[in-house]
C-alpha cells in the first residue's frame, strides 16, 4: 500500500495543479465576471485543460505540454500586476467552500477507498488507467484489445487522467481524488449561482449537493441504518435508479454521470449570468459569454452525452428568450441574443468536432412510451421535497386559475398518475415563470419537464426487461435534481430575503451556524467510519482501510492479484495482456482495470452494450480467451493475433479454465503467491 507520506504529497500536488490552472485564467475572466471571475476560473481552467490536452492527444504529442499556455498566462499576469493585493480581497470565501467540500469527500474516500466491482468502479478506473498509460485520442479500450473508446463518452475520464499526469499521481489514487474535486468545484459553482440569483442566503444552492430525498428520511425514521437507507432511496421507484449527488459521493464511483456535474452547474451559472446581466453587458462581453458557453456546451457530449440532450435545447431557448425580452423592453443586445441561440451550439459543435466524428454510439435504439409508469407514492417519496417548494410557489395561482388542473386528466385516464402530478406542477410553473421572469422559475420548469418526459417516454437500449427505463431515469433524473435544486433553493432564498427580519441577523449567529455546519460536515465521515467492518453507530461503508490507495480492495480480498498489479504498473512494454474474461458486477478483469493494459475481453456485457454491431466478436473473443489457457498449441498464435504480449494466470483464471500452457514460446517474468505472468519469447 502507498505510504501515508506519499499520499499527502499526492493530494498536495493535485491541489497545487488545480490552483495553478485556476489562477492562470483568473485575470482573463475579470472583464466579463468582475469579482466573480475567481470562482468562474475554477471550471474554465478545467475546460481549457480538457480542450488543449484533447488536441495534443489527437496529434499524438505529449499531453503534459498543455501546461505551457497556462504557465505563459500566469507569467504574463504576474508581469502585468494582475495579482495585486486588491484583487485578492473577498476571494477567501470561494477557496473555503472548495476546501470544505473537497475535504468532506476526501474523508469519505479515505475511509472507503475501495475500487470494487459492485458498481461501475472497475470501468471508471480502467479508463483513467488506460488513458494515463497511453494518453492518445481516441484512447485505447482496456477491455477490448485493438479497440478504442469511440463507443462511449470518455472526456471526463480524460480530464481527470490529465490532472493525474500533471500532478504525478498514480491512477489508483487519482480514482479517489476525482470525487472530492467534482464535489468541491460543484459547490463553488452552486455558490456562484447563489451570488447571481440572490441578495442574501447565497449559500442555499449548495444545499442541493448534500440533500437526500424523502425516501431516505422515511427509512431513517423507521430505524434503517444510514447507508442502507440511502441505498434504498435511490431505488424508491420500482426497477428504477434515482441517484443524487450526496449518494454519488458515498457510493464512491466517479462515473461520467457524476463528473458531468461540474460542467452542468457551470453552464447553469453562465445561463443565469446571461439572464440577469445581459442588458448591462457590452458587445465584447456578450461575445465572451458566448465563447465560454460554447466551451462548456461543446464538452458535454464527450463528458456525459445525456447532458447535451437537455442543455443544447436549453441554450437555444435561453437565447430566444433573451432576444424576446430585449426586443419587447427596448433593451440593447437583442440581435446578439438571437445569435446566442445559433453561435453557442455551432461553436460548441466545432470545438470537439474530431471527437464527434469519431464516436460510434451503439446503445440507444429509439424513443418509446413507458409501459409501467412510477407509482405515485414512490414518485412523491423521490421528488417530494422539491415538489413541496414548487407547490408553495404556485399555491396562490390555483384559486385564480383552476383550469390548468385539467392537464392531469388525460394522464390519469391513461394510468400515468405520477406524470399527471408533474404535468400540473409544470403548467403552473410555466404560468408563474411567465409572470416573474426569474431564472429560478426557468430552472424549475426545465426540471419538471425532464421528470414528465421520464414518466412518459424512455430511450430504448439493448436490454429490454423490467429495467427498460433505468438508464433513462438514472441520467435524466440526475439533471432534473440539479435543475430543481437550483430553482427551489432560489425560490427559498427569495422568500427568506423578503422577510422583514432576516434569519440569523446577528453576525455572531451566522458565524456560529457556519462553524457548526462545517464541523458537522467534516465530522460525518469520521463518526461513521468503518471500524472492524462497522462504524461507531453500526454503519458499514463497505471499506475499512484508511487510505487513498484504490488497490486496498484487492489488498484485502485478492492480495496476490494486488501484488501482481503493482509489478505490472511499472511494465512499460506495448501490447495487451491475456486474462480471464470478466463477468459484469462481479470480480472480473482486475488486471486490465487497475493497470490500463488492454485485455482481449474484459467486462463482457458492458462491451456488448457498447458494441452492438459485434460482427461475431462476442463468440470469438470469449472462446479465444479460453483457448489461450486450455489449448497450448493455440496460445502463442492467438496472443500474436490479438497483439497480447503478456499472459496472466491467477486464481480467477484457474477457477474459469483448465490452465494448460505451452512448454515453449512463453517466458515467465513473474511468479509469486500463486500468480504467474508470462511474456512472449519473441515479439512478432
Amino acid at each position: 500500500m502507498i505510504e501515508y507520506g506519499d499520499q499527502v504529497l499526492y493530494v498536495a500536488s493535485w491541489l497545487a495543479i488545480l490552483k495553478l490552472l485556476q489562477l492562470s485564467v483568473w485575470p482573463a475572466l475579470r472583464p466579463l465576471f468582475g469579482r466573480l471571475a475567481y470562482p468562474a476560473a475554477y471550471t474554465v481552467s478545467l475546460l481549457l485543460l480538457l480542450l488543449g490536452s484533447f488536441y495534443l492527444g489527437l496529434v499524438h504529442l505529449p499531453t503534459w505540454l498543455v501546461i505551457a499556455p497556462f504557465l505563459v498566462m500566469l507569467g504574463a499576469g504576474l508581469a502585468k500586476g494582475n495579482y495585486g493585493r486588491a484583487e485578492w480581497e473577498g476571494v477567501a470565501k470561494w477557496d473555503a467552500v472548495f476546501l470544505v467540500f473537497f475535504l468532506f469527500v476526501l474523508e469519505l474516500r479515505f475511509f472507503n477507498p475501495y475500487v470494487s466491482h459492485y458498481s461501475e468502479q472497475f470501468m471508471d478506473l480502467a479508463w483513467v488507467a488506460a488513458i494515463m498509460r497511453n494518453p492518445v485520442v481516441t484512447p485505447l479500450d482496456p477491455w477490448f484489445v485493438g479497440g478504442t473508446l469511440d463507443v462511449y463518452y470518455y472526456l471526463g475520464h480524460w480530464l481527470m487522467a490529465q490532472l493525474g499526469l500533471l500532478a504525478g499521481v498514480p491512477a489508483r489514487v487519482v480514482f479517489n481524488l476525482v470525487l472530492p474535486t467534482v464535489m468541491a468545484v460543484s459547490a463553488v459553482n452552486c455558490y456562484l449561482i447563489g451570488h447571481l440569483l440572490l441578495k442574501r442566503y447565497r449559500w442555499l444552492p449548495i444545499g442541493l449537493l448534500v440533500l437526500v430525498n424523502p425516501t431516505a428520511v422515511v427509512q431513517l425514521a423507521s430505524g434503517t441504518a444510514l447507508i442502507p437507507a440511502l441505498d434504498h432511496s435511490r431505488h424508491a421507484i420500482q426497477n428504477g435508479l434515482t441517484e443524487y449527488p450526496l449518494f454519488s459521493m458515498i457510493l464512491g464511483d466517479p462515473h461520467a454521470l457524476v463528473m458531468g456535474m461540474i460542467n452542468q452547474l457551470f453552464l447553469i451559472a453562465l445561463l443565469a449570468f446571461a439572464w440577469v446581466r445581459w442588458s448591462g453587458l457590452s458587445s465584447r462581453q456578450r461575445w465572451m459569454l458566448m465563447a465560454l458557453s460554447a466551451l462548456s456546451l461543446g464538452a458535454m457530449p464527450g463528458i456525459n452525452s445525456w447532458d447535451v440532450l437537455v442543455y443544447a435545447p436549453f441554450v437555444v431557448v435561453m437565447g430566444l428568450l433573451l432576444w424576446w425580452r430585449a426586443r419587447s423592453n427596448g433593451e440593447t443586445g437583442a440581435r446578439q441574443a438571437l445569435l446566442y441561440s445559433i453561435v453557442v451550439p455551432a461553436l460548441g459543435l466545432g470545438l470537439y468536432l474530431p471527437y464527434l466524428l469519431a464516436i460510434q454510439p451503439g446503445s440507444v435504439h429509439g424513443v418509446l412510451p413507458v409501459i409501467s409508469p412510477s407509482e405515485p407514492i414512490s414518485f412523491l417519496l423521490t421528488w417530494g421535497f422539491f415538489f413541496a417548494v414548487v407547490a408553495v410557489a404556485i399555491a396562490r395561482q390555483l384559486p385564480r386559475q383552476p383550469f390548468p388542473l385539467l392537464i392531469a386528466v388525460p394522464f390519469i385516464y391513461l394510468g400515468y398518475y405520477s406524470a399527471g402530478i408533474a404535468a400540473v406542477l409544470l403548467v403552473y410553473s410555466l404560468l408563474r415563470g411567465r409572470r416573474t421572469g426569474r431564472f429560478e422559475d426557468l430552472a424549475v420548469i426545465v426540471g419538471l419537464a425532464l421528470i414528465l418526459f421520464v414518466e412518459v417516454l424512455y430511450f430504448r437500449e439493448i436490454f429490454d426487461n423490467e429495467y427498460f427505463r433505468t438508464n433513462t431515469m438514472h441520467k435524466l433524473y440526475y439533471i432534473a435534481w440539479l435543475m430543481l435544486g437550483i430553482g427551489c433553493t432560489g425560490l427559498i432564498g427569495r422568500w427568506l430575503t423578503g422577510r422583514q427580519r432576516p434569519l440569523l441577523a446577528a453576525p455572531a449567529a451566522r458565524v456560529g451556524v457556519a462553524v457548526v455546519t462545517i464541523a458537522a460536515l467534516l465530522a460525518f465521515p469520521v463518526v461513521f467510519q468503518p471500524d472492524v467492518g462497522h462504524g461507531l453507530l453500526g454503519i458499514d461503508f463497505g471499506g475499512g482501510d484508511q487510505t487513498l490507495d484504490g488497490l486496498a480492495y484487492l489488498d484485502s480480498l485478492h492480495p496476490a492479484d494486488a501484488e501482481a498489479i503493482r509489478f505490472l504498473e511499472a511494465y512499460s512494454g506495448a501490447g495487451g495482456i491475456v486474462e480471464a474474461a470478466g463477468d459484469d458486477y462481479s470480480y472480473g478483469a482486475p488486471i486490465s482495470s487497475f493497470t490500463g493494459i488492454p485485455t482481449i475481453i474484459g467486462k463482457r456485457s458492458h462491451e456488448l452494450q457498447w458494441r452492438t454491431n459485434n460482427d461475431g466478436w462476442w463468440w470469438s473473443r470469449i472462446s479465444d480467451v479460453e483457448r489461450c489457457y486450455e489449448e497450448p498449441d493455440q496460445t502463442v498464435a492467438l496472443m500474436r493475433q490479438y497483439g497480447c504480449f503478456l499472459l496472466y494466470v491467477g486464481d480467477l483464471e484457474r477457477q474459469k479454465y483448465t490452465v494448460n500452457l505451452p512448454s515453449s514460446g512463453l517466458d515467465a517474468i513473474y511468479n509469486r503467491d500463486g500468480v504467474q505472468i508470462y511474456r512472449l519469447s519473441v515479439a512478432p
